[in-house]
């Protein structure tokens, strides 16, 4: 049997890429830092690549090499390290994209998620009829064990909103996705309805943005932040078309804090957008 490698996890490139960082600030070549630690240039680069595991004792001797001193950063990237996670997402390798499998790791190990959404309901709010009405309208269209394989794969992602230690969720939408009737008005209302339901559990936050609130950044496409142990251990991801973006240099993580900080401060209050909700279920 030929064991095939399997390529690194989203968070062993985080991992990878934070050490990297670390070697630049220090202003060491990977030549050099593989000589003073004892190694080669393909290893250290291996190991930036996130294509080579390394111990937690290993990140700690390299953040030495770095001259680096922020040990809650320290702790952080070696509270990174080991094998691959075999998170449930791995049963869909083979069948969806890595960006599909890269956005439920991320959540899966997110402190807290906060995502903007202007034309769709969050997936992570989604219910299983919007959820198939959404992805079984995409463009080149899907056959329906592909579209019932995304389904599927995107209600998983919402075992991190539930259980004894759910994750802190902040979801701010546009009036727009609450009258976009995605499945018709009985799926539009069950939808509505359940996302009134969520918003009234105690880690879950949902904030409307109502027409007439004016103009607001990045109203084209929607932003996830998902909060590291630290906040420059923080991923922001772009939701497109054509697939999921991640980010996480420091001016893009800026960037796009301040994207979100300004999308909920045109919102409405968490009491006030459930009326809101409750106003549109109404009206279909």
């Amino acid at each position: 049997m030929v064991r095939v490698k399997l390529p690194p996890t989203i968070r062993q490139r985080r991992l990878g890429g934070e050490l990297r960082r670390l070697r630049e600030r220090a202003d060491l070549s990977a030549t050099n830092a593989g000589k003073l630690f004892g190694t080669t240039q393909s290893r250290i680069s291996n190991i930036e690549a996130g294509g080579y595991a390394v111990s937690a004792d290993r990140v700690r001797a390299l953040a030495r090499l770095y001259d680096c001193t922020d040990e809650p950063l320290i702790d952080a990237l070696a509270a990174m390290t080991g094998g691959r996670t075999r998170g449930w997402w791995e049963e869909y390798r083979e069948i969806l994209s890595s960006g599909a499998l890269d956005l439920a790791e991320v959540e899966h190990h997110a402190r807290a998620v906060r995502v903007a959404s202007v034309i769709h309901v969050p997936g992570l709010l989604q219910t299983t009829d919007h959820a198939r009405a959404v992805v079984g309208d995409v463009v080149p269209p899907l056959a329906p064990y592909q579209v019932e394989h995304r389904v599927s794969h995107r209600i998983k992602r919402q075992a991190i909103l539930y259980g004894d230690h759910p994750t802190p969720f902040v979801a701010v939408i546009h009036e727009a996705a609450l009258r976009m009737g995605f499945g018709g008005p009985k799926v539009a209302r069950a939808q509505l309805k359940n996302l009134i339901e969520r918003s009234e559990e105690p880690h879950i936050q949902v904030r409307i943005i109502p027409f007439g609130a004016g103009t607001f950044p990045s109203a084209g496409h929607g932003i996830d932040q998902f909060s590291g142990p630290l906040a420059q251990l923080d991923t922001i991801q772009l939701d497109s078309d054509h697939g999921s973006v991640f980010l996480d240099a420091q001016s893009q993580l800026d960037k796009y804090r301040t994207v979100l900080d300004r999308m909920e401060s045109c919102a409405l209050p968490p009491g006030e957008s459930r009326d809101l909700i409750h106003r549109v279920e109404k009206s279909l």
